[in-house]
């Protein structure tokens, strides 16, 4: 079947990270991050999370993102797809479009062809949404928050909304699912709602190694 890039989109501490990991193996897929997935990305995303850095301005942060994202789908995520590899990301260009769109305030139609531009057009095939609301999220955050966990409820409610709104206008693409309850519970719910989706792309069962464990890891 054809390899898909399936990618976990959310807000901060809705448990991206960790269910692109329980998801990745069960897909034999290659497991990557934005920011990051290669050298250079991870760079760039040291640059962007730290604290302590000089708060830049919303464009250079678009840039800065565009910059590691073009990298990521050069070095990682097309060599993936063209040997026949699923690809499991956690975060892509949702997250510009919420961060740097409804979070900074930026043109989204600037943001949109910002990412285009890195990607050379390719788009995921599946989106998956783990929908947290924004005060559940702040309650699992710990006290050490890096810069754009630290930017503020307000800017984490336009977050919150911009993916909200991005699912329903792409509901081919996105699907929502609850992020609330334990690891374990979540996982079920994101492997059910990518299986199916896959099924629906392909007409083929979601992945021929499903469940194998066998992975390539980029990141977290």
């Amino acid at each position: 079947m054809k390899a898909s890039l399936v990618v976990l989109e959310g807000g901060e501490a809705c448990g991206k990270s960790t269910q692109a990991a329980l998801l990745a193996p069960r897909l034999d897929a290659v497991l990557t991050r934005e920011p990051g997935g290669t050298e250079i990305g991870e760079r760039i995303r040291s640059l962007l999370l730290d604290p302590a850095s000089i708060e830049p301005h919303p464009r250079t942060e678009a840039l800065l993102m565009a910059a590691a994202r073009a990298q990521h789908v050069a070095e990682v995520v097309a060599p993936a797809l063209a040997a026949g590899r699923h690809v499991v990301s956690d975060r892509y260009l949702g997250s510009s479009l919420a961060y740097q769109g409804f979070g900074r305030g930026l043109p989204l139609g600037e943001v949109a062809a910002l990412s285009r531009f890195a990607t050379g057009g390719l788009e995921a095939d599946v989106v998956v949404l783990l929908d947290l609301a924004p005060e559940q999220a702040a309650a699992r955050r710990g006290v050490h928050l890096d810069r754009v966990e630290a930017a503020g409820d307000d800017f984490h409610r336009r977050v919150a909304e911009g993916f909200t709104a991005l699912a329903a206008a792409d509901p081919v693409r996105w699907v929502v699912v609850d992020a609330g309850g334990g690891r374990d519970t979540v996982a079920e719910r994101v492997w059910e709602a990518v299986a199916a989706r896959l099924l629906s792309l392909s007409g083929a069962v979601a992945a021929p190694g499903a469940g194998s464990g066998s992975r390539q890891e980029h990141g977290e």
